[in-house]
């Protein structure tokens, strides 16, 4: 198993965030994790990063508590994508793509002509190639939400975690990333996702797992989770999943009343 998640709480200043959540990622899954705002989306993905501690429960990477793995082990296995940044320091967007490699050959050590090679590859990959010496400061932030995907990718990992990942991008280019996505799954890697958009949900990944005041409310293939009573209870909104060829839309009808 990819990665276990058995019982996970979580949360900030004596306030439970999430409740005792679990599930498992096999390899060359994707799943799209949708939920409201607040609804834990985020600390569910610290969490299985390590960076914000559990009050209960455990994460296991490859069937090893998270805990017994090194920094650099993580490193190798797990790439984090955030949100879209500007970095403090006008470093050059091959330079940020470099920093993946990190994980290979350690922070101080200097690169080879390979991963120099795996670097260029993974800007390739992105459509980014031609903006190898440009400031990373200087670029849009669709770009450098793109760059730090080009990083995940020099990084090698086998477990890809992103945070709302089409931030910032445009239209055609929340496209490509999507099949890029795609194209990871099926080459055996796996992605685990944050997204507002139940559409992207649809056409990307092949489970979903719905969010709900920090628990698990549904968890499976995307067309038996993204129902209309689901949808509802997530985002207050009457909605239902249409097909035009094979591909699936989420058709909004109306937005509820909020129940007080």
């Amino acid at each position: 198993m990819m990665l276990e998640v058995r019982n996970l709480s979580a949360g900030y200043a004596g306030k439970t965030v999430l409740n005792k959540v679990s599930f498992s990622v096999s390899a060359g899954e994707s799943i799209s994790l949708l939920g409201p705002n607040g609804c834990g989306k985020t600390t569910l993905l610290r969490s299985l990063l390590g960076l914000h501690p559990a009050s209960g429960g455990q994460v296991r990477l490859a069937g090893r508590p998270l805990a017994d793995w090194s920094s650099r082990e993580q490193a190798r296995f797990v790439a984090y994508i955030p949100q879209v940044h500007v970095g403090a320091f006008g470093h050059r967007v091959m330079e940020v793509v470099m920093l993946g490699r990190t994980a290979h050959r350690g922070l101080f050590a200097r690169y080879t002509a390979e991963d120099r090679r795996i670097a260029l590859e993974a800007l390739a990959r992105v459509g980014l190639e031609g903006l190898i010496d440009r400031p990373y400061t200087q670029i849009s932030g669709g770009q450098r939400q793109l760059v730090l995907i080009a990083r995940a990718l020099a990084q090698q990992a086998r477990l890809f975690i992103m945070d709302e990942p089409v931030t910032g991008l445009d239209f055609g280019n929340q496209l490509r990333l999507l099949d890029l996505i795609r194209q990871l799954c099926e080459e055996g890697l796996t992605v685990i996702q944050t997204t507002h958009y139940p559409d992207h949900a649809l056409y990307a990944s092949s489970r979903v797992l719905m969010m709900d005041a920090g628990e698990v409310l549904a968890d499976g293939d995307p067309e038996e989770t993204m129902t209309s009573e689901h949808l509802a209870r997530l985002y207050r909104i009457e909605a239902w999943v249409a097909r035009m060829g094979e591909r699936r839309f989420c058709v909004p009808e109306r937005v509820l009343a909020e129940e007080h």
